[in-house]
């Protein structure tokens, strides 16, 4: 469509996909093209002048370069994505990419945080679009990061003192999962079926919780993008 603003979704694996935000993103004019990670030419893609990138979600660390040699050129394109000032938006994982890129370290947590809970705004984060954020929001993370130098840390938990950070005024990185939905669930607690049952955690429990808490985030979560897509403008 003529006019229509070009995004990259960059995705992991195929279930961790915008989610939610899919429809709002396409009702404020940008035209959605995925890349699978793993098998992308980060080269060609680069090429791209897109509006913007958004860097989803994974079970991967960003430290198993060996194993997953896609992981450094995806590196390198989001230090150029960086380097250009251009909208860039890091969701998990994708958060993780960012900070690595701006020379923070990324490491295991000392725990894994799985589930439904909130957290705490500092007063930028209570400044940001974060603010719509009220409720419980879903977590799924076993790695961390430092703040970046010049990053302005937005929000914490009691266990991921940084979940959310903005860089510039163009980049939002966030450690939780604000895109998904009780629908889109379904689909992790099939493919993550082995970790849940590793870590004792039933899918019957998980349902509920996303019953209980997902339509109240996805909710806030449209008024977050929402206005941080605004400030784009």
């Amino acid at each position: 469509m003529v006019g229509m603003k070009t995004l990259l979704a960059l995705r992991h694996v195929s279930f961790e996909d915008l989610g939610s935000f899919a429809p709002l993103l396409s009702q404020a004019g940008y035209g959605i093209r995925y890349a699978e990670a793993s098998t992308a030419d980060f080269a060609v893609l680069a090429k791209e002048p897109w509006d913007l990138v958004v860097v989803l979600g994974g079970p991967i660390g960003l430290n198993d370069g060996t194993d997953y040699p896609f992981i450094p050129p995806e590196l390198k394109f989001v230090e150029a994505r960086l380097q250009s000032g251009a909208p860039l938006l890091g969701i998990c994982l994708g958060s993780q990419f960012v900070a690595k890129a701006l020379g923070a370290k990324v490491c295991r947590a000392q725990g894994l945080e799985i589930g439904w809970k909130s957290f705490k705004l500092n007063e930028a984060g209570l400044s940001s679009p974060l603010k719509h954020l009220k409720s419980p929001v879903f977590h799924w993370h076993g790695e961390v990061f430092d703040l970046p130098a010049g990053a302005l840390s937005l929000a914490s938990t009691d266990v991921t003192p940084h979940q959310g950070f903005a860089w510039g005024k163009a980049t939002l990185a966030l450690q939780f999962h604000p895109e998904v939905n009780a629908r889109g669930l379904e689909q992790w607690w099939v493919a993550y079926a082995g970790e849940l049952r590793e870590l004792k955690l039933e899918p019957g429990e998980m349902r509920r919780a996303a019953a209980a808490h997902a339509a109240a985030m996805e909710a806030e979560a449209a008024l977050m993008l929402k206005e941080w897509l605004g400030s784009l403008a």
